[in-house]
């Protein structure tokens, strides 16, 4: 899959990768799967690559603090006094053990025989027929706002979100769907999913971070900030455009790219055996 984009300046891979970043972090399609393809074509690979790929997700996860700061100060703020904020604040820490456990266990597992090009190929067109299957058979919608879920459905949605832990098959599908398998309407499931997002990825990427701490230098700085500031003004968008789609449509169009995209991965992976 690599070209002539190899021969790319580094801060222009930065560049196209916190691109691919902050469009593909927040939206069913799977930002791993993105990112795997893009740093192959890139030919932007290798252990320093992959601390890079984890590092940006830190700006893609400030979007979303960014967009929704009002929100969490006044939860964190009324958390004592609001039933409703407390109940939020619960039922995230509800939903973010689930896969910070697993993930913690299987997180080396996970790294050595998942992120390959065909096991992502395979998870998005699965993922893709999920949705169109969620989107045929959905319960009718019980929970209207992001800070009325039972704990119960937190719970649910914490489970789906373990299914993410297979590259490609993307957190916030997994949970978006999976909150809207539980009743809760499309805007609930996908401000819940953004806001559970933040703190597993950070919990996620920090571990990662500290595992890796010793591959990188000073000489690494400029690369990597380029590529968090690109995932957050990126992320900061999409998450805008996408919070305002989904109200009026339904996610039947992530589904047909997910198949699409993943049966071209699969043809490129067949050519190069």
């Amino acid at each position: 899959m690599s070209g002539g984009a190899e021969a790319l300046p580094l801060w222009i891979k930065a560049l196209l990768l916190g691109l691919v970043e902050g469009a593909t972090e927040f939206i069913p399609v799977s930002s791993t799967g993105h990112l795997i393809i893009a740093g192959e074509w890139l030919g932007y690979t290798g252990a320093r690559a992959n601390v890079f790929t984890v590092f940006i997700q830190l700006g893609a996860i400030l979007a979303v603090m960014w967009r929704y700061r009002a929100m969490l100060w006044r939860t964190v703020r009324t958390a004592t006094d609001d039933p409703r904020s407390a109940q939020l604040l619960r039922n995230l820490a509800i939903a973010f053990i689930p896969a910070a456990a697993i993930g913690f266990l299987l997180d080396d597992w996970i790294d050595a025989y998942l992120f390959r090009t065909v096991t992502v190929a395979i998870a998005l067109i699965l993922g893709g027929v999920a949705i169109l299957v969620i989107e045929r058979v959905h319960r009718p919608v019980t929970v209207p706002a992001v800070d009325v879920i039972p704990p119960r459905k937190a719970l649910g949605i914490g489970i789906a979100q373990i299914l993410a832990l297979f590259p490609g098959v993307s957190r916030s599908g997994a949970t978006i769907l999976g909150g809207y398998s539980l009743g809760l309407s499309r805007q609930a499931a996908t401000e819940f999913s953004f806001l559970l997002a933040i703190p597993i990825m950070i919990a996620a990427t920090l571990y990662k971070l500290f595992k890796a701490r010793l591959l990188l230098g000073a000489e690494d700085l400029p690369v990597f900030a380029i590529g968090f500031a690109t995932a957050f003004v990126s992320a900061l968008v999409v998450i805008r455009v996408f919070l305002r789609f989904v109200s009026r449509h339904s996610f039947a169009a992530f589904a047909w790219y997910r198949i699409a995209f993943g049966v071209v991965l699969l043809v490129f992976w067949w050519a190069r055996q």
